[in-house]
């Protein structure tokens, strides 16, 4: 097994930690909810489901996080 080297050689996902950060969001979000579960519609804006793909160039509308929360349990 290799270990990284502990010299000050952090490596970063930026994809990774921008899950990170929406499933933060999420939690947040779910926890300062009134009911049970938030609605489709509530996940939707946490997430910034419209704003990513009205940003988008490419015209598919699938850029980072989209799609996200797709069947979790509903």
């Amino acid at each position: 097994m290799r270990v990284a080297p502990g010299g000050g050689t952090a490596v970063q996902d930026h994809e990774a930690l921008a899950e990170i950060e929406l499933c933060g969001e999420l939690i947040i979000a779910a926890s300062a909810a009134g009911e049970e579960r938030l609605s489709l519609e509530s996940i939707d804006l946490v997430l910034r489901v419209g704003e990513e793909r009205a940003g988008d160039d490419s015209g598919t509308g699938a850029g980072p996080g989209a799609g996200a929360g797709a069947g979790a349990g509903r």
